[in-house]
């Protein structure tokens, strides 16, 4: 049974819900100790991040970082998931789609906006999630929500008669989805859309380069240590003997701080992550 605390990341393999993943990895670990950091649908793949004993309380704060996927929308085809799980609802011919209106109508989602998320998501309505509405045959409405596409490149696009096929790649802000964006593309041009693939390449500074198969963990276990994967995703500042003490109270420091910053002792350990409020820096959550 391993005592370490750290993050590994998973290239997640398609037909597996992130549930399943949390799962195998609790085997392989030794530990019930495990949780990830956002999820991933079944038909998705790519990073998954997980945290392992300490470093689940790392989770929350991780999720509010940016993200990174590689898509393929199909336009011409709506669904009731708005992906290609789900049953087709409606179709529209795509003959008078030009590459030059599907460019357009992408470009427009670049920036902050509003979006209204698919109503199968595991957001939660009056206690109980949308899906599960959804599944029980009730109509959901869900509200739109603030997102940030921080950038949005289209690759191919394969015009047709039945159905337009368009490669895109994004970054947005925690809490995007990439199927409404599929969606609303369709809606602009007026022929309805759905994701038929979706890879998340990146959650904050962990990437495909930093992520190991189930099997290849199988084969060799890669942890990223705690302070290792602190030092990765905030901004980080080395304290002294007197602050580190501080921290180990949960103590205000005096420090000048931007934002949410890991905060460490002297010898490298990784003590608490800290934020700036009413003009000092108080611990946001400690982990020793």
């Amino acid at each position: 049974m391993t005592t370490e605390s750290g993050l590994v990341v998973v290239d997640k393999a398609p037909g597996m819900t992130s549930h399943d993943v949390v799962a195998r990895v609790r085997r392989l670990a030794g530990t019930r100790k495990v949780g990830h950091a956002g999820t991933l649908d079944p038909m998705a793949t790519g990073v998954l991040v997980l945290g392992i004993n300490r470093a689940t309380r790392l989770l929350g704060h991780l999720m509010l970082t940016e993200k990174g996927y590689d898509a393929t929308v199909r336009l011409g085809v709506a669904t009731t998931t708005d992906d290609a799980e789900g049953e087709v609802v409606s179709t529209a011919s795509t003959a008078g789609v030009t590459e030059d209106a599907v460019r357009a109508a992408l470009a427009t989602f670049v920036g902050d906006i509003e979006q209204v998320p698919t109503a199968v998501s595991a957001i939660k309505v009056d206690g109980k999630r949308a899906y599960q509405r959804v599944r029980d045959g009730e109509q959901v409405e869900l509200k739109a929500r603030p997102v940030t596409i921080h950038e949005l490149s289209v690759g191919e696009v394969r015009l047709g008669d039945d159905h337009v096929d368009v490669d895109v790649s994004l970054r947005c802000s925690s809490g995007t989805y990439v199927r409404a964006i599929a969606r609303d593309t369709g809606a602009l041009l007026g022929v309805g859309g759905h994701l038929t693939a979706l890879r998340r390449t990146a959650v904050g500074e962990f990437d495909l380069a930093a992520a190991a198969t189930l099997d290849g963990l199988s084969d060799e276990f890669r942890l990223v240590p705690i302070a290792e994967a602190a030092r990765a995703s905030f901004p980080g500042v080395d304290l002294d003997d007197a602050q580190a003490a501080d921290v180990r109270f949960g103590r205000a420091l005096d420090l000048d701080l931007d934002g949410l910053t890991a905060v460490f002792a002297p010898d490298g350990t990784f003590l608490a992550l800290y934020e700036p409020k009413a003009g000092t820096a108080r611990a946001a959550a400690v982990f020793v």
